[in-house]
């Protein structure tokens, strides 16, 4: 499996281009409205055909760009059937295969910092969204979130695979681009080093963060895909 791991300065947000090699099958998770021209272009330079975009969650600080894609390449969304969504093609459930090529992407329903979070497996690698971001995990003070849910989450789901598990997140604001889940267990201030989950309830329930600064357009934005007028096609169920 191909990946490129693609950056978005305004929102400090990763999308990630996965595609398989000899198919040329691609999906993009988490892409983001404002990098539509770059992600375009990125995939007809190397003449790829988008199937699917994947959202690990509805994000509160960006607007997607899924209906965009959609638009111009005739990709379906994939979003959580707990996600809310109400333009998706395909509700996924814990546990589902996405076929991209000769490779399946595996579904982990992991909720918390939202009820609809999912990461993506593949082969050695998690794509985590903001469930478990270096050195750090999502927020649990909005978005139908909560704390005890979100350690249950990380610790049960993740922290359960190989230890040499990379891990790429759907954030980072000090310049990394990837963690291992070793890593994470050993020194994640909020929920490494064996907290348990009262100490890490605690934690989430002491941070004091400020709302993000697009949340009231991006929310129902990407309720819609990253669309406003978007007519929603039938749900699978």
């Amino acid at each position: 499996m191909n990946i490129h791991q693609l950056f978005d300065p305004g929102s400090s947000s990763y999308s990630y281009l996965l595609w398989d090699g000899a198919s040329r099958e691609a999906a993009l998770i988490d892409p983001v409205h404002e990098q539509f021209s770059r992600d375009l272009r990125l995939i007809r330079e190397l003449d790829l055909r988008l199937l699917y975009t994947l959202e690990t969650h509805i994000h509160a600080d960006r607007i997607t760009g899924s209906s965009l894609l959609r638009e111009a390449l005739n990709s379906i969304v994939l979003v959580h059937g707990d996600y809310g969504s109400k333009c998706a093609d395909f509700l996924l459930r814990d546990g589902d295969q996405v076929p991209l090529g000769s490779a399946k992407i595996n579904i982990l329903h992991t909720p918390g910092h939202t009820q609809g979070d999912v990461c993506y497996l593949i082969p050695g690698i998690v794509f985590s969204g903001e469930t478990l971001l270096i050195r750090g995990c999502g927020r649990t003070d909005f978005q139908s979130s909560d704390p005890g849910t979100l350690y249950d989450s990380i610790t049960r789901r993740l922290f359960t695979l190989p230890d040499d598990t990379i891990v790429y997140p759907g954030h980072d604001y000090n310049g990394h681009s990837y963690t291992t889940i070793e890593e994470e267990m050993a020194y994640n201030p909020r929920i490494g080093k064996g907290k348990s989950r009262d100490e890490f309830i605690a934690i989430m329930n002491g941070l004091k963060l400020d709302l993000p600064s697009h949340m009231h357009e991006a929310l129902p934005s990407n309720l819609h895909c990253g669309s406003t007028d978007y007519v929603p096609k039938q749900l699978s169920s």
